[in-house]
């Protein structure tokens, strides 16, 4: 269940908070396969998996930039923030990717509330580091720092 502000400069008082947990997330290679079409990206690693089964990982990993579009899918499900008339995706900070996501694996993404500022034009700014951790695994898949623009109504 998502973490609710009632208004983007509640999000204020939070800075340093875990904001909490997405769903568990199945990466299935019918995904990994969807994600290579969209993108171009047809390596072995990702789309062969009788090759993939001699390689460093024993079985097909997804690509780490499908693991980073998924923040976007976690996220949501982490935070909601009420009290606006949009929400606007600025872009990412530091983007880390400590461990491969094997075919199978289940995913979740962690946020954490690590910075709020007042922007130009009365929105308020949020980066909330998403952390993507892999069930049973000591190290995550990514690490990412979101950036949000919360316009008030």
């Amino acid at each position: 269940m998502a973490t609710v502000f009632q208004t983007p400069a509640e999000l204020k008082g939070a800075v340093g908070k875990q904001l909490g947990y997405s769903d568990w997330l199945q990466i299935t290679q019918e995904r990994i396969n969807q994600f290579a079409d969209a993108t171009g990206d047809h390596q072995w690693i990702h789309v062969d998996p009788e090759r993939a089964k001699t390689g460093p990982y024993g079985a097909c990993i997804a690509h780490g930039y499908l693991t980073l579009s998924l923040v976007n899918m976690f996220l949501p499900q982490i935070v909601e923030v009420r009290g606006i008339r949009m929400g606007i995706n600025y872009g990412l900070e530091k983007v880390r990717f400590p461990a491969p996501v094997r075919v199978g694996s289940r995913i979740r993404g962690g946020g954490e509330l690590v910075q709020v500022e007042d922007v130009k034009g009365g929105a308020v700014q949020s980066t909330i580091r998403i952390t993507v951790e892999i069930e049973a695994s000591d190290r995550p898949a990514c690490v990412a720092d979101t950036i949000s623009r919360w316009v008030p109504e």
